[in-house]
């Protein structure tokens, strides 16, 4: 996306609150990344210790903001500014209780701002077959743009203990 969306977002529920996490622990990183990605094989940030996670929050170029409802968790966004005025949105997802409840458009839109409101030129986001079915087409309607599509095949570690759909299996 080479510029923020020039239409009004539409608001987030009433219930609904954004809240950038300035300190997020290590646990709580995980909780959100492994409830959200679970279901969608997330499995690289699984795979690293603690340390290289806490590494990574550290980092004054990633953010991570949590949409709650309710006053639960209900899915998260992760920023990475490290290539300066290019924002990767490197996780965006809800939790499964709030999938479907007709969050998705906002929640996304209010991640493009959050990276064009740190002063971005563009945003890029990856996603992959594993991920939502709607993931694509949201990304295509909020204005990114395909720019490459790859085949690849990915060993994920056994000891991660994640279910791995049958779609995806070799």
């Amino acid at each position: 996306m080479d510029g923020a969306p020039a239409e009004p977002a539409r608001p987030l529920p009433l219930n609904t609150a954004l809240v950038l996490v300035p300190a997020c622990t290590v646990p709580f990183y995980r909780y959100l990344y492994d409830t959200v990605g679970a279901q969608y094989v997330w499995w690289l940030r699984r795979s690293l210790a603690d340390t290289a996670i806490e590494a990574i929050l550290r980092d004054p170029a990633i953010s991570v903001t949590v949409l709650y409802r309710g006053g639960e968790p209900a899915g998260f966004f992760e920023l990475d500014r490290r290539q300066g005025t290019v924002v990767n949105l490197s996780y965006f997802g809800l939790m499964p209780a709030a999938t479907g409840a007709g969050l998705g458009v906002s929640f996304l839109r209010a991640a493009i701002d959050a990276a064009f409101g740190f002063g971005a030129r563009s945003v890029t986001v990856n996603t992959c077959t594993a991920d939502h079915p709607r993931a694509l087409p949201g990304y295509l309607r909020a204005g990114f743009k395909l720019v490459r599509s790859l085949r690849e095949t990915w060993e994920v570690p056994n000891r991660l203990g994640l279910a791995i759909p049958e779609r995806l299996r070799l």
